[in-house]
């Protein structure tokens, strides 16, 4: 990477990574109402939320919402006390976004459960995941735990892990310290791959888990220790030169 995009790049993301500017439209303004409160309540919020992150921004922020106000803003306690198995019935094929219909939203629970009946909060779960990976560890433990392939690019799984890894507590949480912002894989969206083509970090507009990872590799030069600090930059200016 040349020395003028680097420097560009690193504009950018300072610019978008403010948490006023980048708070009043992502989806991360739903975890955050969490940030200094239960840690099992941020990670039950933000995975939630991070699952239901497809499609349009305001569309999102409104359906989490909603859901956080079936969850009476008391995610770990609706979660264990089991208000989700009247909620959200086995049964139900109906939508409840998109896509996701109520049996999902169902089974979604039933795993959060599992993992907050055994584990004191999701980063412990992690942690007891094995084999030991290696390359994009967190990534790797985070599909093997919800039991969904490794093998895609998994652009919700790997913002969740953004928003609880990356450490410079402006608008990611970094409240896991057992894994490092160098472990991070870049969230690969519609608005990432089209900038990262444009700007030549990717020979193509693949939507695939190389094409993250040789953008992941890219952003490292311009973010040593940090390359997902670069998401801010293709994600900010991509969606609002769109």
């Amino acid at each position: 990477m040349d020395q003028q995009l680097a420097e560009q790049l690193r504009i950018w993301a300072k610019h978008y990574n403010n948490r006023e500017l980048f708070l009043q439209n992502d989806p991360i303004q739903v975890p955050n109402r969490y940030r200094n409160g239960k840690l099992q309540d941020l990670e039950i919020s933000a995975f939630l939320t991070a699952y239901l992150s497809f499609g349009n921004r305001k569309q999102i922020v409104k359906t989490a919402l909603r859901l956080d106000e079936m969850m009476h803003h008391q995610p770990l306690q609706y979660l264990l006390f089991g208000q989700w198995k009247q909620d959200f019935s086995s049964n139900d094929a109906t939508s409840f976004y998109r896509t996701v219909n109520h049996r999902a939203m169902n089974a979604i629970f039933a795993r959060l459960c599992d993992i907050y009946k055994n584990f004191e909060n999701m980063e412990e779960a992690l942690q007891s995941v094995t084999p030991q990976f290696d390359e994009f560890a967190p990534f790797h433990k985070l599909c093997h735990l919800f039991g969904v392939s490794d093998k895609s690019p998994q652009k919700k799984l790997n913002m969740f892990l953004r928003w609880m890894v990356r450490t410079d507590g402006i608008v990611d949480f970094g409240v896991w310290r057992s894994f490092s912002p160098t472990q991070l894989l870049i969230p690969l969206d519609t608005h990432v791959a089209q900038m990262a083509f444009k700007l030549g970090l990717v020979p193509s507009r693949t939507y695939s888990l190389n094409t993250a990872k040789t953008i992941t590799d890219s952003l490292s030069e311009a973010f040593p220790g940090d390359p997902c600090l670069g998401d801010f930059a293709l994600f900010g200016y991509g969606v609002e030169n769109n």
